[in-house]
């Protein structure tokens, strides 16, 4: 059915159940007929990461009342699931994503669903190991992660502790496209809900719970409480967001002493005031982290985004300088020190998995491979790594010992379901310590794993498409692509085209193509699920940093010119 915006403006603006304050926002955007249909031209969907938008009044943003439908029919689903539900709610340090947690628990009380909240920020990551320790049924976290600061965003968990896979979604985006009125949505206040004791408040305990369990998760304790993570030098920046503290605490009680942390960036801040983008992938984000760090000779660098799920970490290279791993290379590093470790101890089990998804580099698929791991791949979203784990320890075919994705998402252990920026930290720390008592630095160790397995580099490009018409030209460049696939890139030949769109592999449907190059080399188009974008991967395999290089941009040059002239 065709939404009419100006119709469904006018509709919130009589609404009675709207606030003044949202009226006033409204009224003050009359007449300007393409911002109110931007605002109004559909409901928010869910995507990869679950609803994602700019914060505002309307169908198409980010507010309470958005929160409040979303969270009437996830009450609905859950009701359906079980007899007694119960929800954990966590956020990240954005603007109002204090108001959208109480407003969804609010919600979920009047449900008949007792929630638990934490009452300050709190990582990702701790929210999903939440949901297992309390054996909760559902869980919901409110973050964009590293949106821009105008946006925020709202992520729904199952009992497992991932997010929903799609059948699971598709119910709930069901169940709320139920609810016609704002007046369906039922609500307490946070004292009603309190009194009946279906708002429960987290504590200090269930906090140390969570960092106990991450320091478990190191390889080498001993080596790192008797020296080594003292003589290594760190510089941590939570960039304005919830890392600041778990971090912190996880370093510190696994023996790392010597840590020093961005002050200017070391408070919880909505605005994100010392950085263009709140994002651990770009090197600008590491501008103060890196002065601090050559202020103190320091070792290694961590960052974490605003709801601290990814981790980017700096070091020094062969010549001194600090740079950026991409999430490929942080990931074959730690695939490579986890398992190499495993084995000499006698621990590197002969089920061992490691769980990459589609766009990710195979170089740490090849490292996995070299030490008997069997190596299984998803599509995009960490979601479907967490659906893979969950049926290993239900069927109990494999052991899985570590998952990552190039978007600087990585986990290690089972206390979890989604990527975790807290064990990437200590786990990158921990090995940088390892080979620094080696004389060797992350970098060398890079290099040496080129020499081995090949020189792989990966390239991430995007384009910013906003609002009804960039999803048009999003539309017509994937269907650009799909109806006319070119036979060769920059002279080489393309020797499959993988249309996940159709299905493959057994995996889901979803609207991304990868074409596959005669050299090894490939790229990937795939419009993203919570930005307003289409991305473009890109990865090369090669026998030297300068041919691969060489390769890397002649690709992408190639590829985005096709992709722009379309854009």
């Amino acid at each position: 059915m065709a939404v009419n915006p100006q119709l469904l403006y006018e509709a919130w603006l009589n609404d009675p159940d709207i606030d003044e304050q949202t009226k006033e926002e409204l009224r003050s955007i009359q007449g300007e007929t393409g911002e109110i249909e931007d605002r109004f031209y559909r409901d928010l969907e869910f995507g990869t990461g679950g609803l994602r938008g700019v914060m505002g009044a309307g169908t198409n943003r980010m507010n309470r009342y958005v929160i409040g439908k979303a969270t009437q029919g996830f009450a609905h689903f859950l009701l359906g699931e079980s007899s007694s539900p119960s929800v954990v709610i966590a956020h990240d340090s954005r603007n109002n994503s204090d108001v959208y947690s109480l407003e969804a628990a609010c919600v979920l009380a009047a449900n008949g669903i007792r929630t638990y909240l934490f009452r300050s920020l709190r990582p990702t990551p701790q929210l999903s190991f939440a949901v297992r320790d309390l054996k909760a049924t559902g869980g919901i976290v409110v973050t964009a992660s590293h949106n821009p600061p105008e946006y925020n965003g709202y992520k729904v968990y199952g009992a497992d502790g991932g997010q929903l896979v799609p059948h699971q979604a598709e119910q709930v985006i069901g169940q709320i496209r139920d609810i016609t009125s704002f007046d369906e949505v039922k609500r307490l206040t946070q004292a009603e809900a309190e009194a009946q004791g279906l708002l429960c408040w987290l504590g200090d305990e269930d906090d140390q719970r969570f960092v106990d369990t991450i320091v478990a998760q190191t390889v080498q304790p001993d080596l790192i409480k008797e020296g080594a993570g003292a003589a290594l030098g760190v510089v941590f920046t939570p960039l304005h967001g919830a890392g600041n503290l778990p971090i912190q605490r996880v370093l510190a009680q696994a023996g790392f002493t010597n840590v020093n942390v961005v002050w200017e960036q070391e408070q919880p801040n909505g605005l994100f005031p010392t950085v263009k983008s709140p994002n651990p992938e770009e090197q600008e984000a590491f501008t103060l982290a890196i002065k601090l760090a050559k202020e103190t000779d320091a070792d290694i660098i961590v960052g974490t985004d605003p709801d601290c799920d990814r981790m980017g970490a700096v070091v020094k290279d062969d010549k001194g300088d600090f740079v950026v791993l991409t999430g490929n290379q942080s990931g074959a590093l730690m695939v490579n020190y986890l398992l190499s470790n495993l084995k000499a101890q006698g621990k590197l089990p002969v089920n061992g998995a490691v769980i990459k998804t589609i766009v990710t580099s195979e170089m740490g698929a090849d490292i996995a491979s070299s030490y008997g791991c069997e190596v299984f791949s998803t599509l995009t979203g960490f979601k479907y790594i967490g659906e893979k784990m969950s049926q290993f320890e239900a069927t109990g075919s494999h052991t899985f010992l570590f998952g990552y994705e190039e978007s600087y998402g990585y986990l290690a252990g089972t206390y979890a379901r989604d990527k975790d920026a807290v064990v990437a930290a200590l786990l990158i720390c921990e090995a940088a310590a390892y080979y620094k008592s080696q004389g060797k630095t992350l970098y060398d160790v890079l290099l040496e794993l080129y020499a081995k397995h090949g020189t792989y580099l990966e390239k991430l490009e995007s384009r910013t498409l906003k609002g009804k018409d960039g999803v048009a030209q999003i539309g017509a460049i994937m269907d650009d692509w799909r109806t006319k696939p070119p036979e060769e890139i920059a002279g080489v030949a393309i020797t499959q085209v993988l249309d996940y769109g159709k299905g493959l592999d057994g995996l889901p449907v979803e609207n991304v193509l990868k074409f596959l190059l005669a050299d090894g080399s490939w790229f990937c188009l795939r419009p993203s699920g919570t930005e307003p974008k289409i991305k473009i991967y890109f990865a090369v395999r090669g026998t030297g940093l300068d041919g691969a290089t060489a390769s890397l941009k002649q690709l992408a040059d190639v590829v985005m010119a096709r992709v722009d002239s379309l854009a």
